[in-house]
């Protein structure tokens, strides 16, 4: 039984391609899994679980589509597959509730887990992107628990039109900034693998796809970069009993 890592699908409406993809690979791909990691950004924004009660009286289609995700992933966790859900830099107000009827845990970024027969570090991978000095001040704010009690007391229309604008914001700061600031600091990767005792890091955020050998106080270590979904192509990441990690991307079939 195999073990599969994914992050970045950004799903949301407007993206219906993605959406059946994904369903169609949890499908065919996931059945059967041991277990499943999605490491972030799994929705293109997260207003809060509430959403989940609007059904199809939201405007954004945001609620159907996360009950159709929802519901896919409980039967695979119900097959036996178990099922983890990182928070990403777009989905942080993911909570309990969606992953209790998605039969999935939420996993702390960062964490250490066993993975085949070696500890792996698992990150989003933004907290590794400290060169981007905005948007780590605005990531400290966006993990403050008061900020987000703040953000889940308005209103659901308030929280939808600020989704909006923080995309916006996001997608304007981005195209002004150097390529390399987006990416990881070097010395961030190992500073992480040094102290969580690891040599293999496993993240995405970065859009990035790669793996990158290293060199961790004379011990070889590694970091794998998993890559964004898009309409008709997906990236994971599979760890088959006894064999090496493996990052490929393949076609996505609706």
């Amino acid at each position: 039984m195999s073990i599969l890592l994914i992050s970045d699908l950004h799903l949301h409406p407007g993206a219906p391609a993605i959406t059946e993809g994904f369903l169609a690979w949890l499908d065919r791909r996931a059945r059967g899994a041991e277990a499943l990691y999605i490491l972030g950004d799994f929705f293109e924004a997260w207003i809060g679980d509430d959403l989940l009660d609007l059904g199809e009286a939201d405007p954004t289609g945001t609620a159907v589509l996360a009950r159709r995700i929802a519901d896919a992933l409980k039967a695979r966790a119900d097959d036996g597959t178990a099922i983890y859900l990182m928070h990403g830099n777009r989905d942080f107000l993911l909570g309990e509730r969606f992953a209790g009827e998605a039969g999935a845990r939420l996993l702390p970024d960062p964490s250490v887990v066993t993975l085949g027969d070696e500890r792996v570090l698992l990150m989003h991978g933004d907290s590794l992107c400290t060169r981007d000095e905005a948007y780590m001040a605005f990531r400290a704010r966006a993990r403050d628990p008061q900020w987000q009690a703040q953000i889940l007391a308005m209103p659901i229309p308030e929280r939808l039109a600020l989704a909006r604008q923080l995309r916006d914001q996001s997608g304007e700061a981005n195209s002004n900034k150097a390529e390399d600031i987006m990416d990881v600091t070097p010395d961030e990767v190992l500073a992480a693998l040094r102290q969580h005792g690891v040599t293999t890091l496993v993240h995405g955020h970065t859009h990035r796809p790669a793996v990158h050998p290293l060199e961790l106080d004379g011990t070889p270590a590694r970091r794998f970069v998993l890559g964004d979904w898009q309409p008709g192509q997906g990236w994971e990441i599979e760890i088959a009993p006894g064999q090496a990690p493996v990052l490929r991307d393949f076609p996505l079939e609706g």
